[in-house]
C-alpha cells in the first residue's frame, strides 16, 4: 500500500520556491508581478529588510528580462494610478537605454504620460545621467523628448517648474538646448539661465515675482500683493503675517496640507475667516481627488494637527474619510481584516532617506487600511497580528482616524502571517474574505514538517477554506518585496502591492469574482501604448 503520510488526500497547497528576506519559505512572484510590486511600493529608499541598492539592482535585473512594452505600461500605471515618482522615472530611464530602436520607441509613447511635472522631469534626467541604466548622457532621443515636453508647457508652467535642484530646470535646459518659439519664452529661458533677457517680454508672473523679491529684501512688502508663485519660491524671503495670510489664501490643496503648522506659526489662523477658508479647502472632495493625495498623508496631517484650531482638525478628519470613500462595501460578506502590527512595521512606509524620512510608518498605513475596510463592512472581524493575534478594541462606528490610531499604537513582536488564519480555523469562524495588510516578511512559527508543502500561511488558509469553501484571501503588501506568503496560482488568492487608494478597486473586483489573483499584471498589460 502507498505511504499514506505522503499520499493522503489534502487540499492542494503549492510548494514554496523561494526564501524571503528572513530566510523563511515563501513564493516568488513572477517577473511581471515582481516589477509591478516594486513599481507600486518602491521609493528606492532602504527599508527594514532591503537596502535601496538591493531594490535598484532587482528592478534593473527584472527589466533585462521583461519586454519594453510591459516596462512602459508599468511606468504609466505606477505614475497615474499609484501616484509614484522615483520608480516610474527609473523605468523611463531604462527604456531610454534599451538596446534596440523598437524598444527605445516605447519611451516616445509613454514619456508625456509618466513625466508629467517638473519634478518628474528632473528625476528622469538625474537617473539617466547617473549611469545606473547603462548610459551617462541623455542622447538624441531623450533630448528630443525633453524639448518636446518643454515646448508643450506654457510659460507659467515652465516658470513654476523651475523650483528644485540637482539638476535644476536651468541645468536641463542647458543640456537639451530648446529653441524658444516666442519672445516671452526666449526671455524666460534667458532669465532662468542667468543670461541677458528682455524684462518687458518676461511673463508677467515672473516680473511680479522679481519685483516682490526686491521690496521684500528691503522690508517694504507690507501692502504689496504676494505673487501666486510656488510656495518654495517665497520661503527664503522675509515675510510677515499679512504676506503669509496672502500665501495661505491662494495656496493649492497639497501646499495647504503640508504647511498648516507654518501658517499657524506665522499667525495666519489668528484670523477666524482664514481658519474657515482653509478648513473648507481641506475638506473639499473635488480638491482632494485632484491632489492625488495618499490616504496615509492625510493620516499624518491629522496627527500633526492636534494643537491647531478645531475646525482644521475636523476638516482633516473629513478629508481622510473622503480619501477612503472608494473602499468597497462588502455587502453580505463576512470579512476578516488582519493588519500586521509586528516590530518591522514600525519602519517608514517609504523607506529611510537622509534628511527626508517620512514620519509615517508601515503600521500606520496598515492601521489606516484596516480601519477603512472595517468602516465599509457590515460584518467584520479585525485580527491584528504579530507572532500571534493581539487584542484591540475597535468599532466601525468610530472615525477611521480613531481606529487607525488605536491599531498603530500596538506594535512589536515577530511576524507570523499565518497567525490570524490559524485563529479563524481554530474557532471555526464563518468568513468569506480575509484581508492581510503586511510587509509580507513572515518568519515566526515556521515548522520543518510543512516546508515542502507550502508556507504556514497557505496551510492555515486551506484549513479556513474547509469550513468556508468559497473563501478568498487578499494579501496587501506595502513594501517593495518580490516574494509572498500566499500563492495566487489557484485563483483564490490576490497578492496586491501599494498604499494608494487604487488598491481598493482591485480588491473590490477580486471579491466580486471579476478576476483572478493576477489582476495587477492584467491591469498593466491593459494600459494602451501606441
Amino acid at each position: 500500500m502507498a505511504n499514506r503520510s505522503l499520499f493522503a488526500t489534502r487540499s492542494i497547497v503549492p510548494r514554496t520556491d523561494a526564501r524571503n528576506h528572513s530566510h523563511a519559505p515563501a513564493y516568488a512572484l513572477d517577473d511581471k508581478a515582481a516589477l509591478a510590486q516594486l513599481a507600486l511600493t518602491g521609493c528606492l529608499n532602504s527599508t527594514f529588510y532591503a537596502s535601496a541598492t538591493d531594490q535598484l539592482d532587482t528592478v534593473l535585473a527584472l527589466c533585462v528580462r521583461l519586454p519594453a512594452t510591459y516596462i512602459g505600461q508599468t511606468a504609466v500605471l505606477a505614475r497615474q494610478s499609484g501616484h509614484m515618482k522615483d520608480l516610474p522615472a527609473l523605468l523611463c530611464a531604462v527604456l531610454a537605454a534599451r538596446p534596440t530602436e523598437h524598444d527605445r520607441a516605447v519611451l516616445d509613447l509613454v514619456f508625456d504620460r509618466v513625466i508629467d511635472t517638473g519634478r518628474m522631469l528632473r528625476n528622469f534626467v538625474q537617473i539617466l545621467r547617473s549611469g545606473v541604466t547603462g548610459r551617462r548622457s541623455l542622447g538624441s532621443r531623450p533630448k528630443r523628448l525633453v524639448r518636446r515636453w518643454l515646448d508643450a508647457r506654457s510659460d507659467l508652467q515652465v516658470f513654476a517648474d523651475s523650483v528644485g535642484n540637482a539638476p535644476s530646470l536651468a541645468d536641463v535646459i542647458r543640456m537639451v538646448h530648446p529653441r524658444p518659439r516666442t519672445e516671452s519664452r526666449r526671455a524666460l529661458y534667458g532669465y532662468l539661465l542667468g543670461r541677458p533677457y528682455d524684462v518687458a517680454a518676461l511673463p508677467q508672473l515672473a516680473q511680479d515675482y522679481e519685483s516682490y523679491k526686491w521690496v521684500a529684501r528691503y522690508g517694504k512688502a507690507d501692502g504689496w500683493p504676494v505673487p501666486p508663485v510656488p510656495f518654495s519660491m517665497l520661503t527664503g524671503l522675509t515675510l510677515g503675517t499679512a504676506q503669509w495670510t496672502a500665501i495661505a489664501r491662494t495656496a493649492s490643496w497639497q501646499m495647504t496640507r503640508m504647511n498648516l503648522r507654518t501658517f499657524a506659526r506665522h499667525g495666519v489662523f489668528d484670523d477666524d475667516a482664514m481658519v474657515d477658508l482653509v478648513a473648507q479647502r481641506l475638506a473639499d472632495p473635488a480638491l482632494i481627488a485632484r491632489a492625488r493625495v495618499f490616504p496615509y498623508q492625510l493620516l499624518q496631517a491629522a496627527r500633526m494637527a492636534a494643537d491647531l484650531p478645531q475646525s482644521i482638525q475636523q476638516a482633516l478628519e473629513a478629508a481622510l474619510e473622503t480619501a477612503v470613500e472608494n473602499v468597497p462595501f462588502f455587502a453580505g460578506l463576512r470579512v476578516a481584516i488582519c493588519p500586521d502590527v509586528s516590530g518591522s512595521m514600525a519602519s517608514p512606509v517609504t523607506g529611510y532617506r537622509a534628511g527626508a524620512t517620512t514620519a509615517v510608518r508601515c503600521i500606520d498605513v496598515a492601521g489606516l487600511l484596516a480601519a477603512a475596510f472595517l468602516r465599509r463592512s457590515e460584518d467584520a472581524l479585525v485580527l491584528p497580528f504579530e507572532h500571534r493575534v493581539v487584542a484591540c478594541e475597535l468599532s466601525r462606528h468610530r472615525s477611521v482616524l480613531a481606529n487607525a490610531q488605536a491599531l498603530a499604537a500596538i506594535g512589536g513582536g515577530g511576524t507570523s502571517c499565518s497567525a490570524p488564519l490559524k485563529r479563524l480555523a481554530a474557532h471555526n469562524e464563518r468568513v468569506d474574505l480575509v484581508i492581510l495588510v503586511s510587509d509580507n516578511e513572515s518568519w515566526c512559527h515556521v515548522t520543518s514538517k510543512w516546508r515542502p508543502h507550502g508556507t504556514a500561511t497557505m496551510q492555515a488558509f486551506r484549513r479556513v477554506q474547509k469550513r468556508n469553501p468559497g473563501c478568498k484571501l487578499v494579501c496587501i503588501d506595502i513594501q517593495p518585496h518580490t516574494t509572498s506568503q500566499a500563492s495566487s496560482l489557484g485563483g483564490d488568492v490576490l497578492n496586491v502591492g501599494g498604499f494608494s487608494d487604487a488598491v481598493f478597486g482591485v480588491i473590490a473586483a477580486f471579491a466580486a469574482g471579476e478576476h483572478r489573483g493576477d489582476h495587477l499584471v492584467s491591469r498593466i498589460e491593459a494600459v494602451a501604448v501606441g
